[in-house]
């Protein structure tokens, strides 16, 4: 009896260093579950972190393996998912260069974090070809490998519409090459970093998958509260503490229960819910930085498994590119 292939997910993330509780919440533990169900292929797109690195790309090789080492001391696992480097596969840039003759300029002009990003890099020239056609080179690693889906939050699912409408374009001048890939929207939950912003390296803020124990309680114990509770006999309203969101992401139901009839009643002090809260983020962490610590000792390991993966991954994107070229006339 024949069984039925699973469907195919590709999901990345640029090389820009050790990764924090944000991309774990955020994507990390997604990642993990989606293994078991679907053909799982996950990229460290090192080519699009040239399209803003590109003047100094000399952090980039040793971010390749932060990244690495953090997914695999959360749970992915090499033997179940394609886990590869980008650039190792270099059929994603051959078939960036194909689409590019078929997509419109304006379509990529008003992908909404285009201007977005250049605001928020203004010290930097992103007036190049290769930020433009980010867009194209994120749809090749798509579907290149014919993903059926991209598990995205809501925020990103824009990107997946212009690969759709890119992907129509091409089967239309080519004939139905392939799949439209599908938006597979996951929860993300609000990750605040210590100040109460989005968690993010750039602002300081963020607390790292790597960090020791006494790392983890030093920066929670800084972490800013409700701002009502300025003595320790105000009531507080956790929904609007951004400790209470890292509660609602990793403690357990009966601590939350706690930390609101405390803050509400001010029977605790936020010293007091904070130290709470770093015991269970500790007790999720501390596992996962002891066994990136064991990886880290044997980085020929880790660099092993991203060639294997990416060995694989590339025949997958081979075959693929064969189809292209009939499509398009250009097999020799």
């Amino acid at each position: 009896m024949e069984t039925k292939p699973k469907p195919r997910i590709l999901s990345g993330m640029r090389p820009t260093g050790a990764l924090h509780l944000g991309h774990l919440t955020g994507a990390l533990d997604n990642w993990v579950r989606l293994q078991d169900s679907y053909d799982c292929f996950y990229s460290v797109v090192d080519y699009h972190a040239l399209t803003t690195e590109y003047a100094d790309p000399s952090s980039i090789r040793a971010n390749v393996i932060e990244v690495t080492l953090d997914w695999l001391a959360a749970g992915i696992d090499p033997a179940k998912s394609a886990v590869f480097i980008q650039s190792l596969v270099p059929e994603h840039a051959e078939l960036h260069l194909l689409l590019s003759m078929t997509t419109p300029v304006s379509w990529l002009e008003r992908v909404p974090t285009y201007k977005d990003v250049q605001a928020n890099l203004a010290n930097r020239d992103l007036a190049t070809y290769g930020f433009l056609g980010y867009p194209l080179l994120q749809t090749a690693d798509i579907i290149i490998y014919k993903a059926n889906a991209v598990p995205v939050g809501e925020d990103q699912a824009p990107h997946i519409e212009i690969s759709r409408e890119i992907v129509r374009r091409f089967n239309n001048f080519y004939g139905p090459v392939f799949p439209e890939p599908q938006t597979l929207l996951t929860p993300v939950p609000r990750t605040p970093g210590t100040d109460g912003r989005k968690m993010s390296k750039s602002y300081g803020n963020s607390i790292l998958l790597k960090d020791t124990e006494a790392d983890i309680r030093s920066k929670l114990k800084t972490m800013v509260t409700d701002p009502a509770r300025q003595r320790r006999t105000d009531k507080g309203d956790p929904a609007k503490c951004p400790v209470f969101d890292l509660h609602k992401a990793f403690s357990t139901q009966e601590t939350r229960d706690w930390a609101t009839a405390g803050c509400t009643t001010a029977s605790i002090g936020c010293i007091e819910c904070k130290a709470k809260l770093a015991d269970h983020v500790v007790a999720r962490v501390e596992p996962m930085r002891q066994k990136r610590e064991e990886l880290a000792a044997r980085p020929d390991t880790v660099m092993d498994i991203l060639k294997e993966g990416s060995a694989r991954a590339r025949k997958v994107a081979q075959a693929t590119m064969a189809e292209v070229h009939q499509a398009m006339k250009i097999a020799y």
